[in-house]
């Protein structure tokens, strides 16, 4: 397995072709499907071995100390949509720890129409993705692979595809500091929404790093993403609006983070997502697009997460995550 892990990764750091357009299939996969990410900005790939969920994130993020943990999350966007998340980290006796998670994003139910504007009923749509997840530490580096099966159901299209989390993490031996890269969503379409459609998978190349100062009860994390796309943010020529700077374009792929550390069981969390606001924002006001925070705290071994997102003015998303050790758990009640 190790073997293997090295492989796949050396594979998958040579030079790739990047795929440049705006429509794409499985997008919700780079929605954050649990709170702490949510609250940090939504893009983190070197905040490790603190939460289970961020193996999903990179899979070289989740080492052999959180053996046992489960976890499980749902966020509430507008209307009826929402997003559930479960993650554990199971430890075998011959492969070692493996990770397994599953991410749905419910849609809601969608009326559909005959050409003649005749209501036939509701679809209900939705997506989902399984994955599996593996990593392995030598000296002051860890490598992971995430495998990943999605399904789509959008309005009685179906699409299914299988895709692949290569990442690496860095971890200072001394200092509270890491540094992560993930090459995420490398993978294939196995079926397709129709005999017309070619999707793309929203195929991306993350890098970031933590940091915390020794004498500052803060926790710093920036992250760059969207390192594939040559055009960002996206600019039509047509539409009159002026072309987008060089600071703005950088901008667009980065995501900063920040948690405080009041006490080691609560934590108070907050990120910026300069994209998203930009995205999100109304023509009269940013409204707190971009803009995320949320606390965690822990009692005894359950540690609950909480967070807010902002989208436009008075449009938010909510998360929450809760998180315990299922192996200690156990323990404690057959004693």
């Amino acid at each position: 397995m190790n073997r293997i892990l090295l492989f796949v990764f050396c594979l998958f750091t040579l030079p790739a072709v990047a795929q440049i357009g705006g429509e794409k299939a499985f997008e919700f996969l780079n929605v954050p499907g649990y709170a702490r990410l949510a609250a940090l900005g939504g893009v983190n790939v070197s905040l490790t071995d603190r939460d289970i969920n961020f193996f999903q994130a990179n899979p070289s993020a989740v080492g052999d100390t959180l053996a046992g943990m489960a976890s499980a999350s749902y966020q509430f966007y507008v209307a009826d949509i929402g997003q559930a998340t479960f993650s554990y980290a199971h430890p075998f006796k011959k492969i070692g720890v493996l990770m397994f998670g599953i991410q749905h994003m419910r849609y809601g139910n969608i009326k559909s129409y005959d050409a003649a504007g005749a209501e036939l009923g509701d679809f209900a749509s939705g997506e989902t993705v399984l994955m599996v997840g593996k990593s392995h530490r030598i000296s002051n580096f860890r490598m992971g692979a995430n495998v990943k099966f999605a399904f789509s159901n959008i309005a009685g299209y179906r699409a299914s595809a299988v895709m692949l989390d290569v990442g690496g993490v860095f971890i200072h031996p001394d200092r509270d500091f890491r540094v992560g890269l993930v090459i995420k969503n490398f993978g294939v379409v196995l079926s397709e929404y129709s005999e017309s459609s070619k999707s793309l998978l929203p195929f991306d190349v993350q890098l970031g790093a933590t940091f915390k100062p020794e004498h500052m009860p803060f926790r710093f994390s920036l992250t760059a993403y969207n390192l594939t796309q040559r055009e960002l943010p996206y600019y039509n020529p047509d539409d009159g609006t002026d072309e987008p700077s060089t600071l703005n374009k950088v901008m667009s792929r980065i995501n900063f983070g920040v948690e405080l550390l009041l006490h080691r069981n609560v934590n108070v969390l907050a990120g910026y997502n300069y994209l998203r606001h930009q995205e999100l924002k109304l023509s009269n006001g940013g409204g707190g697009a971009g803009v995320t925070f949320g606390f965690s705290a822990r009692i005894k071994t359950v540690e609950f997460v909480f967070s807010r997102s902002g989208y436009v003015a008075g449009q938010a998303g909510y998360a929450f995550t809760l998180s315990t050790n299922v192996n200690k758990l156990l323990t404690r009640r057959s004693i």
